[in-house]
């Protein structure tokens, strides 16, 4: 593990026990390295109070009341900026369910592990001896890929709500299981996440959601019955059957479409929505006259209801919108033999053109999440150049860096065919060479243009009109091409 920690933190370290202290790494850190996972931040613990940290680095800063002191190191990796050091300690009386309400600062270490969440996390290491302290067998349980609480899992988490969130996200980081007494201890405790602030736990949803496995975390988060404090809205999903159309109840395919935008490790956003997309077809659902289940208008009831959960998890104004986008749209009509570009242009209107191809990615979560094999059928992908169709630029006269208006004011000629003569000659001289684009040459060659003869021009810009459309083709048949729908 030696070389695999930053020599910033070994500095750290290694100051605290020249200056006579005892200095650990601990936490999060040991077990990154112990899992061969890249530390995110390194954590240091010693015996030095926090007055004695701050002697032995004068630029460091001390602005909480656990002790935790922040040792600038002058590195430009955020990682490793700054290191948190703080002191033994021991904690005592959790009233809010999330803080102690007591803090003293201590001389053991072990004392200091036996505050801690989970046994993975309770391992200390000094790099300098190769000494690893693991009281609570942290070591074994991270070779059996398992999460278990530190001592009585009920105190834990009666102490600090929030570690039973963080339990479920450390089965989707790390690929683990749940210790049974511990998972037993979380259904008995959870009704104390209410008393947990609505930040922490989109926190706690949004490192799940970002996790290469939130289906595991989700799914066993309700079946401990501590999802519905995430959201209320996802549990309604469940045992809900669908149509033919899928293989899975709808709290299932919200759970498969959000773990396949996680398995194409597609962006935040598209996860989200994958987990909120359908979350209204449980009230919109409806038998009809088949003997079918109907779910229309899901998607605008959806929206509504995605809205006010992410308003509620405290979800920034910008992720809000464009999840709330997603969920809204999803539904769109996507087969183009009965569509036009017109058509897929409003489409890209009301989710609007940075959105678009993440809906396109949601929609093809959407169809793997219903059991479907296959991602992207060959409709959805003759879509997908519809829509690449439509975003491009045509190719035509509106690309050149001067238009008629500008050719009549500047040489005093009235409207007329001329001009589109000109501009279409304008043109190809352009698709020739894309450094004549520019005003001073534009003008100068019109003004040679429009004292041709007027035959003369038209030929010129008729060539230059079928070059255009020559070239449009081209550009078209290379995005079918792209896309595999020739």
């Amino acid at each position: 593990m030696l070389h695999r920690i930053p020599h910033e933190v070994r500095s750290v370290s290694g100051s605290l026990r020249k200056a006579g202290f005892e200095a650990y790494l601990v936490g999060g850190c040991v077990r990154d390295l112990l899992v061969n996972r890249e530390p995110k931040d390194w954590d240091v613990t010693t015996n030095a109070t926090p007055e004695q940290i701050q002697e032995v680095f004068p630029d460091s800063f001390y602005e909480n009341d656990y002790g935790t002191v922040g040792v600038k190191t002058g590195s430009e990796d955020p990682r490793i900026a700054i290191i948190e050091v703080t002191p033994y300690r021991t904690e005592s009386g959790y009233s809010d369910r999330r803080r102690p309400d007591a803090v003293e600062f201590g001389t053991s270490l072990l004392e200091d592990l036996a505050r801690r969440d989970f046994t993975m996390n309770a391992i200390a290491f000094e790099e300098e001896k190769g000494q690893i302290i693991d009281p609570y067998d942290g070591q074994k349980d991270i070779k059996d890929r398992l999460v278990r609480a530190v001592g009585n899992a009920s105190e834990r988490f009666s102490e600090d709500a929030l570690r039973m969130l963080r339990a479920v996200r450390l089965v989707a980081e790390l690929d683990f299981g749940i210790d049974g007494s511990t998972a037993a201890a979380i259904s008995e405790n959870s009704k104390y996440l209410s008393h947990v602030s609505r930040e922490r736990v989109r926190d706690e949803l949004v490192r799940i959601l970002n996790s290469d496995r939130p289906m595991n975390a989700l799914v066993l988060a309700q079946r401990l019955g501590i999802l519905e404090y995430i959201s209320s809205e996802l549990i309604r999903g469940v045992g809900v059957e669908q149509n033919q159309a899928h293989s899975y109840d709808v709290f299932e395919h919200l759970m498969r479409t959000m773990q396949h935008a996680a398995d194409k490790g597609w962006a935040f956003d598209i996860r989200l929505a994958g987990l909120f997309h359908d979350i209204s077809k449980p009230e919109t659902r409806r038998m009809n006259e088949k003997g079918e289940w109907t779910f229309h208008g899901h998607e605008v009831v959806g929206s509504r209801v995605t809205k006010k959960a992410l308003e509620d998890l405290r979800f920034s104004r910008e992720t809000i919108e464009k999840v709330t986008k997603l969920v809204r749209w999803h539904m769109f009509f996507s087969d183009p033999d009965q569509i036009t570009l017109s058509a897929v242009r409003r489409m890209i209107t009301n989710v609007g053109e940075e959105n678009i191809w993440d809906l396109l990615n949601l929609r093809i979560c959407d169809r793997v999440g219903t059991g479907r094999p296959k991602e992207q059928p060959f409709r959805f992908r003759k879509y997908k150049a519809m829509v690449e169709q439509a975003l491009r630029d045509p190719i035509s006269v509106k690309m050149l860096k001067t238009d008629g208006q500008h050719i009549m004011d500047t040489f005093h000629v009235n409207p007329g065919p001329k001009i589109g003569y000109a501009l279409n000659a304008l043109l190809e001289e352009v698709l020739d060479d894309a450094n004549l684009n520019t005003p001073e040459y534009l003008d100068m060659r019109t003004k040679e243009l429009l004292e041709m003869p007027e035959g003369e021009l038209k030929k010129l810009g008729e060539s230059g009109k079928e070059r255009r459309e020559a070239a449009e083709d081209r550009e078209v048949q290379h995005i079918m091409e792209k896309h595999h729908v020739c």
